[in-house]
């Protein structure tokens, strides 16, 4: 373990860098060297680091590590000439536009022993890591059901991939992260609305390794900004809003009722609302520390390449599932279609 100042470079200067830059430019024990984009620095967002034109200029600095947030199309080439050049990176999500890809990039990091971790932010989101701890502890009792709702309007900035691989990912990872499962199967339609070659709208109904349903809902249509996740289970249900980072309980009641006809009922009934005071930190923040101390050699929980690769795979199998109009099943690296019904 090394306390030594650790130099880092960026890789794009778009939406999502230059937020990486104002972090990086800020982190303890960790100096900023060199940001990587062609366009150049016209907005400002380099924070004073020199903007240099190419990723040979950057690894010629002698950086620590890199943070690769250039469009997704380009994760890959990045990506490799980093890992051939010694250097760890974070890498944005998704890990690759493509299966191959992404696991090209984890043998790459794997095979030299790099750290090397994926941007799936909302793992360091307060809301979700609370929740995680909750069930983690057990205090949910068997989980029934991961409901996530994603939806809002249109981003510009997007162009390289559709709502699928940008905004479903995030779904996908949180969904596998907070239950410590993975998805066995998933069945999906998507729509494309807004005239791009890709999709801007999908619903996916699937399930994970211990039978415990999801769904998710995430569009690019809508004028309601949403960022929604459920948790049921046995005792209750946890709600939590990702934009807020707010986490509420709703419990299943615990006291008897008198009233006949809700007795009969042999479900469940409303009981007790609490919503949660927990410590709210910039998730950013959060990730590029645990990303820093791992490559410090330190015991940090970031997404490592396998796990963005296992999110890749879902992701590539609900696109599957929408064209095909087949559950996908996930099992062993295998897919195996099965016909929906109309």
């Amino acid at each position: 373990m090394s306390t030594a100042v650790l130099k880092a470079g960026l890789v794009g200067l778009g939406s999502m860098g230059r937020h990486h830059a104002r972090v990086l430019a800020g982190l303890e024990g960790v100096e900023l060297v060199g940001v990587v984009d062609p366009m150049g620095d016209k907005n400002g967002w380099a924070q004073g680091a020199p903007v240099l034109s190419t990723v040979e200029e950057l690894i010629a600095l002698g950086v620590d590590y890199a943070v690769v947030a250039c469009p997704t199309a380009l994760h890959e080439e990045v990506g490799l000439q980093l890992a051939d050049a010694g250097v760890c990176a974070l890498i944005e999500k998704p890990l690759a536009d493509t299966v191959e890809g992404a696991r090209r990039l984890v043998e790459a990091f794997e095979s030299r022993g790099l750290v090397a971790g994926v941007g799936h932010i909302e793992r360091c989101n307060p809301a979700l890591r609370s929740l995680r701890s909750r069930l983690e502890a057990g205090e949910l009792g068997d989980v029934f059901q991961v409901v996530t709702r994603r939806q809002g309007p249109f981003p510009h900035r997007i162009a390289d991939v559709g709502v699928v691989k940008d905004l479903a990912t995030h779904d996908i990872d949180l969904t596998g992260w907070v239950t410590g499962r993975t998805y066995t199967s998933i069945a999906a339609h998507t729509v494309s609305k807004s005239g791009r070659p890709h999709e801007d709208m999908v619903s996916a109904v699937g399930q994970l390794s211990d039978g415990t349903m999801v769904n998710h809902l995430v569009n690019w249509l809508s004028p309601l900004k949403e960022r929604f996740t459920s948790v049921t289970g046995e005792r209750g249900c946890y709600i939590a809003d990702t934009l807020t980072a707010d986490l509420t309980f709703h419990s299943n009641a615990a006291v008897t009722t008198e009233w006949e006809a809700l007795r009969a009922f042999r479900g469940v009934s409303e009981g007790d609302m609490i919503r949660y005071a927990i410590p709210k930190r910039e998730p950013l923040l959060v990730e590029h520390e645990l990303f820093r101390d791992a490559v410090r050699g330190e015991s940090a929980d970031i997404c490592t390449l396998r796990q963005g690769l296992l999110t890749v795979e879902v992701a590539a199998a609900v696109l599957e599932s929408a064209a095909s109009r087949t559950t996908v099943r996930l099992a062993d690296g295998q897919q195996v279609g099965q016909g929906l019904e109309s």
